[in-house]
């Protein structure tokens, strides 16, 4: 896995590197407790201004896609609508 910690922006990620991002939050794959809450924490900071933040993740609304697949195209939606940055190789 890419260190996605040393990554700042959701533009220094391409698509595959972040949904291996978000598959390993989802599987806990951490070390430890601590690092799983890092994992988080950063996604937050990275999907931000996205109003969901986690709960596109943990609390997903009701029908949603909550897979891991379903939560990047969740972002990546979000930032088209909003014409943000995105994946390094994404066309928003």
């Amino acid at each position: 896995m890419v260190d996605a910690l040393t990554k700042h922006s959701l533009s220094e990620f391409t698509r595959a590197e972040f949904l291996d991002f978000v598959e390993r939050i989802s599987r806990a794959e951490g070390a430890t407790e601590k690092e799983n809450d890092e994992w988080v924490d950063h996604f937050a900071k990275l999907v931000e201004p996205h109003p969901k933040g986690t709960d596109i993740m943990f609390w997903p609304e009701e029908g949603a896609d909550d897979s891991p697949e379903g939560i990047v195209s969740e972002v990546e939606r979000f930032c088209r609508e909003n014409k943000l940055p995105c994946f390094k190789d994404c066309d928003s």
